[in-house]
């Protein structure tokens, strides 16, 4: 699937996960990019982020692009751990709250307190020749400012939609 067909999925969700959320500013988009006085702990030049990072997941963290569907294994993934930032490493999600949701990315109810900022996109829908807004609210790791995902309605639930290329597990196992 590629990201015109997962804006189309958030197009559904996203009014109604704002909505349910009482989101009324994009505090995360915007100092993801600079626009605001916000100062995020880790900050890294492009360069540095590029070397850091794959090519895949520098436009998924750091240009807010989102991954194939079921192209990530943490979609399928069981053991019990914790699902860290791929761009700080940052503990973010507990696999306890993990949705198995079957549409391609990785669900969970809600993330670590004071772990992800959230922040509107308002990045246009494009489909041929449909070219409109839509509203998704974003996940940013509060403290490197990556894009993690979206907070989306989906199957009845309200989770965050977590692109598997952001993050990093660790098994309780290990």
């Amino acid at each position: 699937m590629n990201d015109v067909n997962r804006r189309n999925f958030l197009g559904g969700t996203a009014l109604a996960a704002v909505a349910a959320t009482g989101a009324t500013r994009g505090m995360a988009a915007a100092d993801a990019t600079g626009d605001s006085e916000f100062t995020f702990e880790i900050q890294r030049s492009e360069e540095e982020w590029k070397s850091r990072l794959s090519p895949d997941e520098y436009r998924i963290l750091r240009e807010g692009k989102t991954e194939k569907r079921h192209s990530s294994p943490y979609v399928t993934e069981t053991r019990d751990g914790v699902y860290h930032c791929k761009g700080c490493n940052l503990a973010i999600y507990d696999n306890l709250w993990k949705v198995p949701l079957d549409i391609g990315w990785v669900f969970f109810r809600h993330s670590r307190p004071r772990t992800v900022l959230t922040g509107i996109d308002g990045e246009p829908f494009v489909d041929g020749d449909d070219v409109r807004s839509i509203v998704a609210m974003e996940v940013h790791c509060r403290r490197c400012a990556s894009h993690l995902g979206h907070v989306v309605h989906a199957e009845g639930n309200l989770v965050h939609c977590i692109n598997g290329s952001s993050l990093v597990f660790e098994s309780a196992e290990a």
